[in-house]
């Protein structure tokens, strides 16, 4: 007599079936980077190690995300690139940083549209690292994290828009 028991649980009814299934990826699982140029608003430069992706100033910026929008577009992801760097990356946390203004002329324009930004500190650094260093070139972990923080909010600010708020 066999006393092995093979349980069925997990093909119980069609919504467990559906929950646990195996993965599926659709075009709303997608995010579009784009990589935006605070030096001049009509910059656009091949990325050559990313076919299809460029360099882009604001007003590129916002001509590709309205052709992606319209496309079906519902979510990116914004990566700046500042024209001044320093020791302390400030450019990622400065209320006018390239990604700021990107955020608010594109959440202006498309208020549902989901904005992700990258809250990181490597690109507005002169020196490359992702946070503060010491003189000797090692990463300040702690107090790193005071500024990235002032990043996110930064880049989460409200839009200001001419419409009022909802209620």
């Amino acid at each position: 007599m066999n006393t092995f028991h093979r349980g069925r649980r997990l093909r119980s009814s069609r919504a467990m079936r559906d929950l646990v299934r195996e993965s599926r990826l659709s075009r709303d699982d997608l995010i579009q980077p784009y990589f935006v140029v605070e030096s001049d608003p009509d910059f656009r430069k091949p990325i050559s190690s990313m076919p299809g992706q460029f360099q882009l100033g604001l007003n590129q910026l916002m001509d590709e995300v309205a052709g992606a929008v319209d496309a079906g577009l519902k979510s990116l992801i914004l990566f700046g690139i500042p024209v001044d760097k320093d020791p302390a990356g400030s450019q990622a946390y400065a209320e006018t940083g390239i990604v700021q203004q990107a955020i608010r002329r594109i959440k202006n324009r498309w208020p549902e549209l989901i904005v992700v930004a990258d809250t990181c500190l490597c690109e507005y650094t002169s020196h490359g690292h992702c946070g503060l260093v010491t003189p000797e070139g090692l990463v300040q972990n702690d107090p790193t994290l005071t500024l990235l923080a002032r990043a996110a909010v930064a880049q989460a600010r409200p839009v200001r828009t001419s419409s009022p708020p909802r209620t």
